[in-house]
């Protein structure tokens, strides 16, 4: 190319030069996207899917597990976990498993076919880290270890180097810094306004059948908790009876004395109306929420808003899911919405929270659609 740059042979074009590598570079970002493509369908099928065992439930242990459910393109299927502490190698995390204590490795990795182990042990237990790598070896297991970064959420840590000499460093804790704030909320403010000649005939006859269905108000308010912890009224349509919030509360403390401390919903709610069936089903109930976007109280995409009452009942790593301002749709309605535990919706909020970016918005806003359209996981 150089050469004949040079050279000008008469029945060359440099011209062609440029349009080789315009080509060459659309033809490998087309194989980059069929390959993946091709991979993601063959582990949504189980092909090639590593199964994982985690060793460790500690907050490094909760950072590969939400990594790992957030991201199924990777090929790993997490098994369960272990964990000497009491509490924690007896309490499952959502749908992860716990499988009792770091002395059943062996009887488990052969019971369960696993096929790597992932170490996410404090550095305190290093003497143990050491036996289950051992233990792990002989039993022909691939091992791998976080490490833990004097307990510093992975998140933060920034790796730089002096000529040669990798450094650690600590940013402050996840959250969104000022300027992807103002990049999100000038995202949200564009996106918002283009779709609300859309949604504004669907809103009027959503207003309509509230209106003959049953008596009442049309639209609903209710307080919620939003970014950095701050309360607001969020907007809805009305989908239940006018006397159902009175109820809502012992919902919520009868589901949080549950062992497994969820706080889920029921899909055959006697207080919800006829219409309210259906447009909680098709995620119409949440249009008029537009108006919390437009004051800034809410964002397209982000952890959903929860009650007062469920944030008192937070442990200290769930309350990371109010670092960012809660949304109309978010990463664990794209991945099964109600149908996912609540502590694994943690999870899956926290890890969008920590690795934020436009293109994460874009991609959870498309695949909201087709989520939306089928109704599945909406009650």
């Amino acid at each position: 190319m150089a050469l004949s740059f040079f050279l000008r042979p008469l029945v060359f074009s440099r011209l062609l030069i440029v349009q080789a590598a315009f080509i060459a570079g659309l033809l490998l970002m087309l194989l980059r996207v069929v390959l993946r493509m091709t991979r993601n369908t063959l582990h949504h099928r189980g092909i090639g899917v590593e199964n994982v065992l985690l060793v460790g439930a500690g907050e490094i242990g909760r950072y590969v597990i939400r990594t790992i459910v957030a991201r199924p393109d990777l090929g790993y299927r997490l098994i369960g976990f272990v964990d000497d502490d009491p509490e924690r190698g007896q309490r499952d995390i959502g749908r992860m498993a716990a499988l009792g204590q770091t002395g059943n490795l062996a009887e488990i990795v052969n019971r369960e076919s696993v096929d790597l182990v992932i170490v996410t042990l404090p550095w305190k237990a290093q003497r143990r880290i050491f036996e289950i790598i051992e233990a792990c070896e002989r039993e022909n297991v691939e091992v791998r270890v976080v490490p833990d970064l004097f307990q510093l959420n992975l998140a933060q840590v920034r790796v730089e180097m002096l000529a040669g000499v990798p450094m650690l460093g600590a940013r402050p804790d996840a959250e969104l810094n000022r300027s992807s704030l103002i990049a999100k909320r000038v995202v949200d403010v564009i996106i918002t306004v283009l779709l609300l000649p859309f949604a504004l005939p669907i809103m009027l006859l959503t207003a309509l059948a509230i209106r003959l269905d049953s008596p009442g108000p049309i639209l609903f308010y209710q307080k919620r908790v939003g970014f950095n912890g701050r309360q607001f009224y969020m907007v809805k349509f009305r989908s239940m009876h006018i006397d159902a919030e009175a109820l809502e509360s012992q919902i919520v403390h009868r589901t949080a004395d549950d062992p497994e401390g969820k706080l889920d919903r029921k899909d055959d709610d006697p207080r919800v109306t006829r219409v309210g069936r259906f447009i909680r089903r098709y995620s119409i109930d949440e249009l008029p929420q537009f108006w919390n976007i437009l004051r800034g109280e809410m964002s397209l995409v982000g952890p959903r808003p929860a009650l007062p009452q469920e944030v008192i009942l937070y442990k200290p790593w769930q309350r990371q899911r109010l670092m960012a301002r809660p949304g109309l749709t978010g990463l664990w309605q794209v991945s099964g919405r109600s149908d996912i535990p609540f502590e694994e919706k943690c999870l899956l909020d926290i890890y969008y929270i920590e690795n934020w970016s436009l293109g994460i918005d874009l991609q959870i806003l498309l695949q909201t659609a087709p989520q939306v359209l089928f109704g599945k996981g909406a009650y």
